[in-house]
């Protein structure tokens, strides 16, 4: 067979595998649409630690205590950990001022959140023993609405045990990066996850602004994700185990995105590599997970941390593997340059599809103007397509966990008058 044909038959099995996986998620972004969320239960109040781990947060973590102390909720059930992991700046002491208990941790061995998250909830256990209910993670950039943890309150009173929540973000308008971060976030909250929500399959945590319960940490045996994606980790086990995962989108909180393609390049290697290692982990269980009462969302988690980077890295490589047994076969080549090109304009129109939808509905919630929310709407694919190199690479080169610096030292009251 010659190595055009091969290409055509190769694209062809591809697109079709990228439909078979990822059909589901255009009916996701109807849903929202076509059903309405169900009335909440009469609210208990519930007992909460907030958990912060910062590194090097002198700038920003101020700012999030400062939101956390103008919550609505009563302030005498709500106390904030701080641990401050492996600080040179004045992190701990800014902390401290701002009412947050502190912890300072120093360990160049362990590294990385998952880590400092489970050493706090080892200091706490011990200082104050089980009279939480409930704990939130935040990251140190982090903003919250007012009314935040009163209606995560409201959601766990449902019934929820692992509670995500919407994710806004506070540079959307510096620059095509920040932009590609934070639409994908707000797509991530309004169309996968409240979909998922309205439909009573599991919802994935992403990151940060997230609640789990005290049954929940005992029966996982404490905070043990350590992976490059402890979310991911975290929400992969909890998903196998049969819990599922609850939504709420009024709960609403902000966090910095990077603005320079370096920066976003690590990071998002790192991403990458960790959902490898999750797949690795805990792929056989997911997938025999399938068939169970939980199976839609094995399968669901399941898409959404592996199909992706493997269909375009072998879609890569056998595109490229075949044009070069052309060229050396004195072939045209040309077939394959098309096929390439074909490949990337489709999936420009398709991110492009996606980035309008989510635009359009979170027009509102958006803070930009309406010309940088038009012209991001078109740079979100770009964004979208270096996913594909990155992603190449995070199979082949070595990564570790690096913090991500954090400089748009801005409170809730800043982004609101500049939002008006």
């Amino acid at each position: 067979m010659e190595p055009i044909e091969i290409i055509r038959i190769i694209n062809f099995t591809l697109a079709a595998l990228f439909v078979i996986c990822y059909a589901y998620q255009f009916v996701y972004l109807a849903i929202p649409f076509l059903k309405k969320d169900k009335p909440h239960r009469p609210a208990v109040l519930h007992r909460y630690a907030v958990l912060i781990s910062a590194r090097n947060e002198q700038n920003v973590i101020g700012h999030l205590l400062d939101s956390i102390n103008a919550q609505d909720y009563p302030k005498n059930l709500v106390t904030v950990f701080v641990v401050a992991d492996n600080c040179t700046d004045d992190t701990a002491r800014v902390a401290r001022e701002h009412g947050a208990v502190v912890y300072e941790r120093f360990n160049r061995v362990k590294v990385g959140k998952g880590y400092a998250l489970n050493e706090l909830l080892g200091h706490i256990e011990q200082d104050y023993g089980r009279v939480f209910d409930a704990f939130m993670v935040f990251d140190a950039d982090n903003l919250l609405e007012p009314n935040y943890i009163t209606e995560m309150n409201r959601t766990f009173s449902d019934g929820y045990e692992i509670i995500t929540s919407y994710r806004n973000s506070k540079n959307y308008a510096d620059n095509w990066v920040s932009s590609g971060y934070a639409l994908w976030f707000l797509r991530e909250a309004a169309f996968l996850n409240h979909s998922r929500h309205l439909l009573k399959t599991s919802c994935a945590v992403s990151g940060t602004g997230f609640l789990f319960s005290r049954r929940i940490l005992e029966q996982r045996g404490g905070w043990n994700f350590y992976l490059l994606t402890e979310d991911i980790e975290f929400t992969i086990a909890n998903v196998i185990a049969g819990e599922r995962i609850g939504y709420c989108k009024d709960a609403v909180f902000y966090d910095e995105q990077p603005t320079t393609f370096r920066q976003s390049c690590r990071q998002r290697m790192r991403w990458a590599r960790g959902y490898v290692q999750v797949f690795q982990a805990y792929g056989l269980k997911l997938l025999t997970g399938i068939p169970k009462r939980n199976g839609f969302a094995c399968f669901d988690m399941a898409m959404a941390i592996m199909p992706a980077i493997v269909l375009t890295v072998v879609g890569i490589a056998t595109n490229a593997a075949a044009a070069v047994l052309g060229f050396l076969a004195g072939q045209n080549v040309l077939i394959a340059l098309w096929s390439a090109t074909q490949f990337l304009v489709n999936s420009y129109l398709l991110m492009l599809f996606v980035g309008a939808v989510t635009t359009a509905s979170e027009w509102k919630n958006i803070r930009a103007t309406t010309a940088q929310k038009i012209l991001y709407t078109f740079t979100f694919p770009l964004f979208m397509l270096t996913y594909i190199p990155i992603s190449f690479a995070a199979l082949f080169k070595r990564v570790e966990w690096k913090p991500i610096e954090h400089s748009v030292s801005v409170s809730l009251a800043d982004m609101n008058r500049r939002a008006s």
